[in-house]
């Protein structure tokens, strides 16, 4: 496996990186598993301290650390930067409140009183992918950070230069060695750090290809796991809605990030009352997308993270449209601002029927899938014929009316009448093959803490009268 820093929108090899050698990896996994044992005997202040220090290093490079991702996988320099803030957010969200998520919670019984603490539980091995690179790795090692577990973290191999820097920012905070280590390694070698008892648990954020594989190591080493695979999450138009409030989101709901995002709206899923109104509206937006180079403020649509993404998706739309699909908007072939960068023009398909195979498949980039609908049942009916259940949206007259849809789609999160976002306090992950486990908010902190009970007999002594439920 290469690491390679490729410039998207010219496609440069930037810089190659060597691949990590056991005995590094080794090395590493010592230091990391001797501090969590260090860090079981000390409180959480000080590593509150640090997480604040670490989230101020991010801002301080903030620019550096922008244009890294840019040139590692092509992403807007303005959102690159907004990226970073919102890494630095979640690690201060955490510094702030840890203690109290971490509170131990009481429980009264008639056995006597207990409590849950919360524990951490060793160094946790993350797997992470391209697209957020900062904050993919920050929603892991943030909480685990507070609770006490270090984090080996393996970057995908096209965003080299970001995984090395965030390590290198984070470490120049004061955050101790074997917090938070960057790996450039084979998946033999993760394979390896899974299987190693001195790991307690693996966090995926990638492809349902992936999480199948390394859900399968986990499960096969007993380690507790959290997998967040992809998505195509609906975005609901019902009859009430109101379309000029929604044309204000609909660029950002599909295209940013050139629409290389799990959460954003993939199924375009509208009731015959404002289809038409509503493809219109969708083409106009489409129609504002600007190829061209991502540190230029005036370019709107980046190029796609790697070639292959580029050359997968164009084939994936042809497809689609060989199986009956209509293509609304767009042209495959439109010029390109550079000859060897990595492009996708924004397109929209339409007539997607569930014979054709792109029905249920997530289009990673720039294309809009938009379906007409008869009524909101058939919304509904629509929005949970899929594989996936990330997120989703929902558009209606009033915040309540759509409440009570969201209610009935099959996916870990809908935002009603409103934009879909990231903000720590909220918790993240999905069902079916979307993944499990949670990310952000309380969740996040819980998923791989010792969840252990403590029952206080109140009379000091044993009394066989209170042994309700027998000796289980």
């Amino acid at each position: 496996m290469a690491y390679q820093s490729i410039y998207p929108y010219t496609g440069e090899l930037k810089k190659t990186y060597e691949n990590q050698s056991d005995q590094y990896v080794e090395d590493k996994l010592q230091k990391a598993d001797a501090l969590y044992h260090e860090w079981r005997n000390q409180p959480l202040d000080g590593r509150a301290k640090i997480l604040h220090a670490v989230a101020d290093n991010l801002m301080k490079h903030q620019d550096e650390l922008a244009k890294a991702m840019v040139q590692d996988m092509g992403k807007l320099y303005g959102e690159a930067k907004a990226e970073v803030a919102l890494s630095a957010m979640i690690a201060n969200w955490y510094a702030d409140n840890a203690k109290d998520l971490l509170r131990p919670q009481r429980v009264y019984t008639i056995m006597g009183d207990a409590h849950y603490e919360y524990h951490s539980t060793g160094v946790i091995m993350a797997v992470e992918p391209w697209n957020f690179p900062y904050y993919q790795v920050m929603r892991v090692f943030a909480p685990n950070f507070m609770l006490g577990n270090p984090v080996l973290f393996k970057q995908a191999s096209s965003v080299p230069t970001t995984a090395t820097l965030l390590e290198k920012y984070t470490l120049e905070a004061g955050a101790p060695e074997g917090s938070l280590v960057n790996l450039f390694v084979t998946y033999d070698q993760i394979e390896k750090i899974i299987a190693d008892p001195r790991v307690s648990g693996v966090a995926l954020t990638g492809s349902e290809r992936a999480g199948q594989k390394i859900a399968a190591e986990a499960g096969k080493y007993l380690k507790k796991s959290t997998m967040e695979l992809g998505g195509s999450d609906p975005f609901i138009v019902l009859d009430d809605a109101d379309l000029d409030d929604i044309k204000k989101i609909l660029y950002m709901a599909r295209l940013f990030n050139a629409g290389q995002e799990c959460t954003s709206a993939k199924r375009f899923i509208v009731t015959a009352k404002n289809y038409d109104r509503f493809l219109e509206m969708l083409k106009e937006e489409f129609a504002k997308a600007k190829m061209g180079d991502p540190m230029d403020p005036k370019t709107t649509l980046a190029p796609l993270s790697s070639k292959s993404a580029a050359d997968d998706l164009h084939q994936q739309v042809k497809d689609a449209i060989a199986h009956g699909a209509t293509l609304a908007y767009g042209d495959l072939d439109a010029l390109t601002p550079t000859p060897n960068g990595f492009w996708m023009p924004a397109v929209i398909l339409t007539d997607v029927t569930r014979d054709n195979p792109a029905y249920y498949q997530e289009f990673f980039g720039p294309v809009g899938v938009v379906y007409k609908v008869a009524d909101e049942q058939e919304a509904i009916k629509l929005a949970n014929d899929s594989h996936y259940g990330l997120g989703g949206q929902v558009f209606a007259g009033h915040s309540k009316h759509a409440a009570e849809v969201a209610s009935k789609i099959e996916t870990g999160a809908v935002y009603c009448n409103n934009f879909r976002g990231s903000i720590p306090e909220l918790q993240f992950g999905g069902v079916k093959n979307s993944g499990y486990g949670r990310e952000l908010g309380r969740a996040g902190i819980l998923a791989f803490a010792n969840e252990q009970m403590i029952m206080r007999n109140p009379y000091d002594k044993i009394d066989l009268n209170h042994t309700i439920g027998g000796f289980v």
